[in-house]
């Protein structure tokens, strides 16, 4: 019961942030916050009690007892549905990172949101239980509910409190995964019914999906659908143009949630359904995923070096971080996997940290050009420490995070080809380049002598300090996360390899 009342905390949960708001305005992002931590620090005992041993043995991906937690009921019996839901590794790291990325874009929304506080509360918290449905659903029905419905209220935080071009913004992400989505749907429909012509038996159960045999070109059109739903979310190239639009004109918390968290259901999606359900169709597919992802980190590198807004330079860069992640994944060995799962969390922390900044600067400048900006670090010099620290993060800075999940990709996919290392590579250099710029353009430079800012506070820096503090955890000391992924890497190489005769 824990992963379901995991899911329902957040849910009643948002209900009663939305009541809370009739007994006054602050009262909804407390009770917000509350709802959160309650979430985490359930979360936390309930794994206390179990066992360390059990955490670090490898799950089989077809035996739901091999894995962490399994629980599964009857939902829809005529259809082989159920309320199936399970968590191994790689799931568990995804859950705490939607946690706490949780609070913190609750921190960051506590004076960015002045109207409709309740609602705005509400649909944060719901968007959270979704993205948490998505991270433990393991029947592929349930599954694509969850992935629904955590664009709903994302949906209504960006076309509600978003900026100046909040509608057209909020109904392109609409649109963008939407599509994306139902072409999922018609690959999960399809798999279910080639299963149940081979078996008799309905079922959506991912367990019982994984072994179905399939026709080839049959097997490559599905895995075509699962791939570009979840390309589209990651985002990757060609799929990425709905992502800038939407980081830029959504409120604070919202750009906090969508970089920090629903991007990386798309990773999550890649790893743990569309390689593993079509392992053969993925053996056929990789060298052009992986030239996806060689192009999204030149690709989203170079175009952030030509902006000038601050929140679309961040949206930019995390199309080039997130080709990392598709190349880590359809190198699929045990180093570049490992490398994704770390850049799934490290990406989280250093770009949600990003986003915060970019929303403070708005709510004390009330614009995003970087060319109004300049001198910054004389006038709140906390920010400029701050910014300078998660921007070298984001560049991949050794000892920090970022550098060794990148490190990790390059290195396994050096094993695969040695040429686009090479062109990878050269993400990090442009990524430099526009790091160091987005200092230079707002924090650099005369400070503007008429201007009153104020520094940050100490909700904020307290904020910064949990993402600054896992960042420095994750780079000079990430083996308790390798732990923790190793297993579920294990197992997943171990089933492909196993099914297919050889690795991607």
């Amino acid at each position: 019961m824990l992963m379901i009342n995991l899911i329902l905390i957040l849910i009643v949960g948002g209900f009663a942030a939305l009541i809370s708001e009739r007994f006054g305005q602050n009262i909804p992002r407390k009770v917000a916050l509350a709802v959160v931590m309650l979430d985490l620090v359930y979360l936390l005992l309930s794994l206390s009690v179990m066992p360390e041993l059990e955490l670090l043995q490898a799950p089989q991906p077809s035996d739901p007892q091999s894995w962490l937690m399994h629980y599964s009921r009857e939902w829809i019996p005529a259809f082989g549905i159920k309320i199936e839901l399970a968590v191994d590794g790689l799931s568990l790291l995804m859950v705490f990172l939607t946690l706490i990325l949780g609070a913190v874009a609750v921190s960051a929304s506590w004076t960015d949101v002045q109207v409709r506080r309740g609602f705005f509360e509400a649909n944060l918290l719901w968007t959270l239980a979704g993205v948490l449905g998505v991270f433990m659903a393991m029947d592929l029905f349930l599954f694509f509910l969850f992935w629904e419905v955590m664009l709903i209220p994302m949906y209504f935080m960006i076309a509600i409190w978003g900026h100046e071009n909040r509608g057209y913004a909020a109904m392109k992400f609409f649109i963008f995964t939407q599509v994306s989505g139902l072409l999922m749907l018609v690959s999960i429909l399809a798999l279910v019914a080639v299963h149940q012509s081979n078996t008799g038996v309905w079922t959506f159960s991912y367990f019982d999906l994984l072994n179905t045999q399939i026709a080839e070109q049959t097997a490559f059109w599905l895995m075509l659908g699962f791939f570009i739903a979840f390309v589209v979310k990651l985002p990757g190239f060609p799929f990425h143009t709905w992502l800038p639009d939407a980081h830029t004109q959504a409120p604070t918390a919202g750009s906090v949630i969508l970089a920090g968290v629903l991007l990386k259901t798309g990773a999550y999606g890649l790893i743990r359904f569309a390689v593993p359900l079509f392992p053969q169709a993925s053996i056929e597919f990789a060298p052009i995923a992986l030239w996806l992802g060689a192009a999204g980190v030149v690709y989203g590198a170079v175009l952030a070096f030509g902006q000038t807004d601050f929140k679309r330079l961040i949206a930019y860069s995390s199309v080039s971080h997130m080709g990392f992640v598709l190349l880590g994944v359809y190198a699929w060995n045990a180093l570049a996997l490992q490398g994704a799962v770390m850049q799934m969390v490290a990406h989280g922390f250093s770009t949600a940290a990003l986003f915060m900044i970019a929303g403070s600067l708005q709510e004390r400048l009330h614009t995003r050009d970087m060319r109004e900006m300049g001198g910054l670090w004389q006038n709140m010099p906390r920010m400029g420490a701050v910014a300078m620290f998660f921007v070298v993060a984001s560049l991949g800075l050794p000892g920090l995070g970022n550098f060794v999940a990148e490190f990790l990709i390059l290195l396994g996919l050096f094993q695969v080809d040695r040429w686009l290392t090479v062109i990878a590579s050269l993400g990090l250099i442009t990524g430099a380049a526009y790091s160091l710029l987005l200092m230079q353009r707002s924090f650099q430079g005369e400070p503007d002598e008429t201007r009153q800012l104020t520094d940050f506070g100490s909700r904020e820096m307290l904020t910064m300090a949990v993402m600054m503090i896992a960042l420095i955890g994750l780079g000079l000391y990430p083996q308790p996360v390798l732990d923790i992924a190793r297993p579920v890497v294990e197992g997943l190489l171990n089933f492909s390899a196993t099914v297919t005769g050889e690795l991607l």
